[in-house]
Formats: C-alpha cells, structure tokens, sequence
C-alpha cells in the first residue's frame, strides 16, 4: 500500500527549472531513495509533498490525504528533517526540545532522550552558536522525538561528522525495522544504497529510473580486472579466448572482461592456463548506475538494459 504517493507532479519555473512530471510511490515499511545531485529537484519534490507549495498539475497523497489541502494535518503526522535548518533565535537546544515537545503534545519524553543518547547531542548551548553538526543533531531530536509513522528526509547527514553519519544510518535501519515509511532524499551513495529498498533517480526535474536496490547488490553481470604476468602471455590470452573483453590495456598488460554469473566456471577454468599477477571483481555500484544518466547520459532504456544484461 502506497502511503506517499505522487502522480504525474509538475511545478515549472520557466527557463527549464522545475519538476516535470514526477509519479513515485513509497509503499508502507519501506525506504524510498530519492538520489540527485544539487538542483536536479529533490528539495523542490519534498516541499510540495509537505505541502510548502502547489503543484500546477498531478496529485500528491500522504497516508491518504491530500498534500495541498490538508498541509497541517500532514504535518503533524510526519517527521520531517528539512536540508536548510532554521531555528527561533534566543534559544538553546533544550529550550527549543521544550517548545517542541509542548507544540506536539508530549509527555513521554523516551524517544527525546534516546535520540540524545544515540547521536550524543548535549543541547544546553545556544543554538545560534553551535555548529552546523549540533544543528543538524537537534534538529533530527525534534523531528522525529514523536516517533512518527512517515519520515521524510532531505539531505540528512549534511553537516554531519562521518561517526554521526553511520550513526544515522544505523538510525534509518533501526526505523525501518520498526516498520516505518520513510522518504530518504541524498546525493550521497552510500547512505541510499546502505538504507533504501527501492530508488528513484532524479535529472533536471524529471526521473530517470526507479530501481530495485537488490537488482544492483545481486546483478548477475559481473566484470572483472585481469593482468598477466607477461605481455607474451596477454597477448596469447587475447588470440585465443572466446570471454567477452570489454577493455584492453596492452602497456599494463590488463584485460576487463564482462562475465555473467553462469560463466564464472568457464572463467576460472579458462584463466587457470595462463600465468597471472591478479584477477579480481569489480563491483558494479549504484555510483555507476547513477553515472550511467549523467557522466554517459543514457536513456532510462538503455540504463536498465545495462543493468539488465551489461553494457556492449
């Protein structure tokens, strides 16, 4: 059951700045990745699901109810991790938890003080003259301190040491085994392929792909780096062998060869015959999915093609 659902959602700025067309659902208990690098439209998606702006055309949902129309019931529902901060000034961190915990009405403070514990946030200094990792830490303590069913997150480690960002991770899993719904929105690769279950890639306003994040951890399509101890033996290697190359490199002595799983066998029997310095695997990333849109500018076809049955 879609709980966020977005259909065929446009909002144009002109000059080919914007959101064109964007349809994505996220389904109950999973983590939805939201990948793109700054300005392909990420934020700008995330504040019409919050209901921050109007769409021109297509519909947007959140647990059944409508973006738009019913922002302020939205809004109390989700926690939401906004990728600018803002804060009232003259506060500290725990007037601000205080205030916070008053406007949403709770008295059972658990969660506050695990999330505390759990990112090592010490929130009696002055907000205006804290660090943009507190800043970042406090503001993750008050949107999710009480422990909502939707979790929308834009940018979320931004300003976060790599400790505190393994840390969130650790977090989004932790949410994610509790059966919440949550909306990860990142240009980092790592946290995406780390939490998501499914992810949407987005280019200059408009998705390219949506994915299945275990067809990349589990592509049968593998390729492999191989350098001979000699050039004679690379040389012989090339004359004979019926393996698919994708790559030569004569000077280094190295071949990349585009394998499927169900030629692994014939790989290792085939190299067993020729004296090597080393073969070894490399790893197709979702970092190489997402180039494959933008470095090579493929079609969402062809990418999926690639994924699919490798690249020619």
């Amino acid at each position: 059951m879609a709980v966020i659902d977005i259909d065929h959602m446009t909002k144009d700025y002109g000059h080919k700045r914007g959101i064109f067309d964007v349809s994505f659902s996220v389904n109950k208990g999973e983590v939805f990745g939201f990948l793109g690098p700054n300005g392909a439209g990420k934020t700008t998606t995330i504040r019409h699901i919050m209901g921050f702006s109007k769409p021109q055309d297509g519909t947007i949902t959140v647990d059944g109810k409508d973006a738009w129309k019913q922002a302020d019931a939205i809004k109390r529902q989700v926690g939401y991790l906004p990728g600018e901060l803002a804060f009232p000034s003259g506060m500290t961190g725990t007037q601000f938890i205080d205030f916070m915990a008053k406007e949403r009405q709770i008295t059972d403070m658990t969660k506050t003080n695990y999330l505390l514990d759990m990112f090592e946030l010490d929130p009696s200094g002055v907000i205006k003259r804290m660090s943009l990792g507190t800043k970042r830490k406090l503001a993750v303590v008050t949107a999710f301190m009480h422990d909502p069913e939707i979790l929308i997150l834009d940018e979320p480690t931004s300003g976060l040491d790599p400790l505190m960002q393994e840390r969130f991770i650790d977090f989004v899993l932790a949410e994610k085994e509790a059966g919440k719904t949550i909306l990860l929105s990142s240009h980092i690769f790592n946290e995406v392929d780390a939490t998501c279950d499914r992810i949407a890639i987005i280019k200059n306003g408009e998705i390219v792909s949506t994915i299945v994040a275990d067809k990349l951890r589990n592509n049968q399509n593998k390729e492999f780096k191989v350098e001979f101890a000699d050039h004679e033996t690379y040389e012989h290697f090339i004359a004979e062998t019926q393996l698919d190359i994708s790559a030569k490199r004569p000077d280094q002595d190295q071949v990349k060869l585009r394998i499927h799983d169900d030629a692994i066998h014939q790989l290792f029997a085939e190299m067993s015959q020729y004296k090597l310095n080393f073969i070894s695997e490399i790893k197709f990333t979702l970092e190489d999915y997402f180039m494959n849109f933008y470095d090579r500018k493929l079609s969402v076809a062809a990418g999926q093609e690639e994924l699919e049955h490798g690249n020619d």
